[in-house]
């Protein structure tokens, strides 16, 4: 099989471009192993990342569904990623992803104390007969355990002090949270407390979820190990861990599940097997159990129907560039990174490369200048798109360079 690379123009270009670069450059092909894929369609509105399916396809009724492979960032399965839906407890990815940039800031520490308001005891906790840590009213709760109390029992009374120890009230809090969720760049969600309790403003994404907790796992990995805690004991009521996966899908190790009065059953998840990391948001289950049962395919199924498979090493040459009046005219663009996708293992068809930039490039450009892009694709379907860099430089060239660029220009003007 081989890996295309058409050279096409960024679609701010224009005809004369779209020309220059194909009389230039015309098109590269290299050749790369790439697995076969199956020709079966999915379901009308499932849609795998490779639009054909692989061995047990994953399918599934829930209405928003989101997989990834962390390393490559390859879309797996998607379905209405960037809808909004009710948030429900899914919101406390944002709170705690508030207190753990406060520690690692330094605003915040462990062994701080925040008192329990009866406004986060009756709202929260124990009087609300929803998920709680059980901390008393006006006692104080030390921030690690009000942390562990979010994490392992997604508890709103925790979510609730440390609202108000942050920031003197939940409406504050609430502010910081729709500023930070735009701050990480999540455009399709929006929050009304800091426990995702009923409120028609709690609005969040499978694509923006994913984001989220990605982020978590990696900007705080430290803390990201609590969701995987078994159980966690405050004012002597022990509790087991409410990820209904954990322990129960190879490989999960965090972390939240919500529900919503008629929208039905959410999770964001993460698993890890043998050096592969999936993330998984799903929202729109009709019971717990097929919430579960979904879930638990869809990992089952990411893990066993694909792999990963290196097309460029770092470094490695994967097209060229035209420079209008440039010294070379011609200039070589590499990936910076080594450029892997996790795809289908029975893939049939071919992996393309697309190689972007706006022409004319112009000097003079330097060497390791991000200059263009490479969209890698299966089918139709976006894999990975990823910067290129100038292996070597272009300067600005002779007059009579710049005068024969200047006429071909006008030529293909005509395009």
């Amino acid at each position: 099989m081989h890996l295309s690379l058409p050279i096409k123009k960024n679609a701010l270009g224009n005809a004369l471009g779209l020309a220059r670069a194909f009389v230039v450059l015309a098109f590269v092909a290299v050749q790369v192993a790439t697995p076969a894929f199956s020709q079966s369609p999915p379901a009308a509105t499932d849609k795998p990342a490779s639009n054909a399916s692989a061995p047990a396809v994953f399918a599934t009724e829930a209405k928003q569904v989101l997989l990834i492979e962390e390393e490559t960032g390859s879309v797996l399965f998607e379905k209405n990623t960037s809808t909004p839906f009710s948030s429900a407890s899914l919101s406390k990815l944002m709170t705690v992803e508030l207190v753990l940039d406060a520690l690692k800031s330094g605003k915040l520490s462990l062994t701080q104390e925040f008192p329990v308001s009866e406004y986060a005891w009756r709202t929260g906790g124990a009087p609300s007969r929803t998920a709680a840590m059980f901390a008393a009213v006006r006692s104080r709760v030390p921030v690690e355990a009000l942390l562990k109390g979010a994490m392992v029992q997604m508890a709103n009374d925790a979510c609730l002090i440390l609202a108000e120890g942050m920031a003197g009230s939940e409406d504050n809090f609430v502010k910081m949270m729709n500023a930070r969720a735009i701050a990480l760049g999540l455009k399709d969600s929006h929050f009304a407390n800091a426990t995702g309790l009923p409120n028609p403003d709690n609005k969040v994404s499978a694509r923006d979820l994913i984001s989220l907790a990605e982020h978590i796992k990696n900007t705080y990995p430290e803390f990201y190990k609590l969701y995987a805690q078994p159980e966690f004991e405050w004012n002597r009521i022990a509790q087991r861990n409410r990820n209904p996966l954990l322990g129960q899908v190879p490989g999960v190790d965090g972390l939240v599940a919500g529900f919503a009065e008629g929208e039905g059953y959410s999770i964001v998840a993460s698993a890890e097997q043998n050096g592969v990391r999936l993330y998984l948001a799903l929202a729109g289950s009709a019971t717990e159990q097929t919430r579960r049962d979904d879930a638990a395919r869809a990992f089952a199924w990411g893990f066993s129907a694909f792999e990963k498979k290196r097309l460029f090493e770092a470094g490695q040459i994967v097209g060229k560039a035209s420079v209008y009046g440039g010294e070379p005219g011609e200039i070589s663009l590499a990936s910076p990174q080594a450029v892997d996708v996790y795809v289908p293992t029975d893939a049939a068809g071919k992996l393309t490369a697309k190689l972007v930039y706006r022409w004319p490039l112009r000097p003079p450009i330097a060497q390791g200048q991000e200059v263009a892009r490479l969209h890698i694709l299966l089918g139709d379907k976006e894999l990975r798109d990823l910067p290129l860099q100038a292996v070597e430089p272009s300067t600005l060239g002779a007059l009579m360079k710049r005068v024969r660029d200047a006429v071909v220009e006008l030529l293909f003007s005509w395009v």
